[in-house]
């Protein structure tokens, strides 16, 4: 995802300072007139504002807060856009690390595959103080389709991208077992999934989806990783408030299954739709 937002980025005119922690990963950027940097710390100096697009919590403690982490770079005045999906705790926990040292700190994080990415579609979720999300707005806007402001809190928008991405994977395990049930009656699934979103929902993002379960794509938009982690983020914030979701533990009940499976390497809604095919040629429980 990185890579196609820091290019539109590039394209709208902004200079990029680059780092990735996969050696290479930032090529196509410096050919189109990025500046390379060595460490995270250098990515910083002398940036209006700072962009983070990170896996998870993990590599969020190597990159903000390991040796030449960017936090210890990041001078009172500057400004953090956090564009990743990671839990509210360490959302939480950001804020008051800028805080105390001054810093402006912007939750953005992004819907949208990569192919939308490269598109400049993105929709962005934005939390943060009104004069914070006032600056990050002109850099996040070349990304984006539309920017939905929620709150003043970032963890705020945090939350709502971990519940987001809980609705596309519960919407890609209805599809999946409705089409093992189209297949089970001899329907098609794409004659199945196209009339019943025309007929009910009108929903591109119905459409995108069941597409790339029927046709995969060659290389995964995101694979089972990112489904797992953004399921386990959001029952952990649920749990924190106390709140228990029954969907959601049964929905991570399906992920261990699909990994159990050799599905782990598949696209995210691929391996839910495998796992689901695999799942009905078990014995039936009686009615």
């Amino acid at each position: 995802m990185g890579i196609p937002m820091a290019l539109r980025l590039l394209a709208a005119g902004h200079e990029l300072a680059v780092w990735n922690r996969t050696e290479g990963r930032t090529e196509p950027l410096l050919r189109e007139g990025a500046i390379a940097a060595g460490t995270p710390a250098e990515a910083e100096l002398g940036a209006d504002a700072v962009i983070t697009m990170l896996f998870d919590d993990e590599a969020h403690e190597e990159v903000l807060f390991g040796p030449n982490g960017l936090m210890e770079a990041l001078s009172p005045g500057a400004l953090h856009i956090s564009c990743s999906t990671i839990s509210v705790a360490l959302s939480e926990r950001l804020t008051r690390e800028h805080a105390r040292r001054g810093v402006d700190f912007v939750a953005a994080p992004v819907f949208g595959r990569p192919n939308i990415a490269e598109q400049g579609r993105l929709w962005i979720v934005v939390a943060g103080a009104e004069s914070a999300v006032a600056r990050a707005r002109p850099i996040l806007e070349p990304m984006s389709r539309g920017i939905s402001v929620v709150g003043t809190e970032p963890q705020l928008a945090h939350a709502l991208k971990l519940g987001g991405n809980f609705l596309i994977s519960a919407m890609i395990h209805s599809l999946s077992e409705s089409f093992v049930y189209a297949e089970s009656q001899g329907l098609d699934p794409q004659i199945f999934a196209d009339t019943v979103n025309s007929a009910l929902f009108q929903s591109p993002y119905y459409a995108a989806y069941y597409n790339v379960m029927l046709h995969p794509p060659e290389m995964p938009g995101a694979n089972l990783d990112v489904g797992e982690k953004d399921l386990r983020l959001l029952r952990e914030a649920a749990a924190a408030r106390g709140t228990r979701l029954s969907l959601a533990d049964s929905m991570a009940e399906i992920f261990i299954e699909a990994r159990k499976n050799g599905l782990g390497a598949e696209d995210w809604a691929v391996a839910q739709y495998r796992a689901a095919q695999l799942r009905s040629r078990a014995p039936a429980k009686r009615l």
